[in-house]
């Protein structure tokens, strides 16, 4: 049997407030769980179980619930590496002092 490590916290808390953003967002939109539960095509017990944070959700559900709402484009910018200020730097770091041009090497492209 597979054994399953615990959820750190900060993640545990990071899917409950997403899974309440998605209730109140199905609420504003005056729908009951079994209307999202046929818009992104799953049953009524992953909705609630979304909603309520579970981490074992599968992330289609989640992303097909964004785009109910609209709000798909939020899934694009979760780790927009334009914007990742840490890749970017550690990038940076590495380039080079000086940029040289290539020498002359007499015996490229003689035959």
């Amino acid at each position: 049997m597979k054994s399953t490590s615990p959820v750190p916290l900060p993640v545990e808390r990071s899917l409950t407030r997403l899974g309440q953003a998605i209730s109140l967002a199905r609420k504003r939109c005056h729908l009951l769980q079994q209307d999202l539960a046929d818009r992104i095509g799953t049953s009524v017990n992953t909705v609630r179980r979304m909603e309520a944070g579970h981490p074992g959700t599968a992330l289609v559900h989640i992303a097909r619930a964004l785009q109910v709402f609209g709000e798909l484009d939020k899934l694009d910018q979760l780790l927009d590496t334009s914007q990742d200020t840490i890749g970017l730097t550690l990038m940076d770091e590495k380039l080079p002092q000086r940029i040289c041009k290539p020498r002359a090497n007499p015996n490229a492209g003689a035959f």
